[in-house]
Parts: structure tokens; C-alpha cells; sequence
């Protein structure tokens, strides 16, 4: 089974995993999170980081999920990555994060895309008609 590791602003992360609870009724195995403050050195956050993602990887890879490409958190997961084992998309919600559980007994190609159509189709525009 992959691992999901989310590295986000603040408390985003923890949220996310609580409404997911929510929506499954029990907490999902192999996850974990790294919220990251604006007081935090992103030197120092990187080995603690590291170590979190041991905690998720079972020997099928891990996938990193963070909020904002190109922000502290984004930044930190970028140096992560260990193409095929260890791969990041950014832009995580909850439609994104629901998908990537549901299909992470597969492969990581096919966990990548489901990511990304997962967060992609939960983004509409409801019409009240």
C-alpha cells in the first residue's frame, strides 16, 4: 500500500485528515502530516520530515501531497522526492485526498493521475437550476 505524507500551511494538513475520517467513519493507516508555520526554518523542518516519511512507507512508495506548488511546505516536499517512490502533486483537497485513498493499492502512475482528475473533478461550479 502507498503511503500518503501531506506537508502543508499551518494545521491544513490535520484538517484535511479529520474530515477524511469523517467521510470514512475510521481514520485511514500509513497517513501522516507536517504542518508548517511561518516561524519554522525549513532547514530544520527537512529532517523531521525525513524521518515522518519512514513512518508511511512501506516499501511501496509514498506520495506526497502539499497545498501551494512553490511555497515552504512545496519546497520542503520537493526534496523528497525519489522519482517512483517518492513523488509529490501539489494542490491538495479534499476531493484529491478522498481519490488518492481510494486507489493507492495500485501503482504510483496510476495513484498520480487519480490524484490530480480526483482534485480536478471535485472543483465545479453548482448552478441552483
Amino acid at each position: 500500500m502507498i503511503g500518503i505524507f501531506l506537508i502543508t500551511h499551518g494545521t491544513l494538513g490535520e484538517s484535511l485528515i479529520q474530515c477524511t475520517c469523517h467521510v470514512l467513519n475510521k481514520r485511514p493507516v500509513q497517513i501522516a502530516q507536517l504542518g508548517v508555520s511561518a516561524q519554522d526554518d525549513p532547514l530544520d523542518v527537512l529532517p523531521l520530515a525525513r524521518s515522518m516519511l519512514g513512518w508511511v512507507d512501506s516499501g511501496d512508495g509514498v506520495l506526497l501531497l502539499t497545498d501551494i506548488y512553490g511555497a515552504t511546505p512545496s519546497n520542503i516536499a520537493a526534496k523528497l522526492i525519489v522519482p517512483g517512490q517518492f513523488e509529490l502533486v501539489a494542490g491538495v483537497n479534499l476531493p484529491m485526498l478522498l481519490r488518492v485513498l481510494t486507489y493507492r493499492d495500485r501503482d504510483m502512475p496510476t495513484l498520480l493521475k487519480r490524484a490530480v482528475t480526483g482534485a480536478c473533478d471535485g472543483v465545479l461550479h453548482v448552478n441552483p437550476d
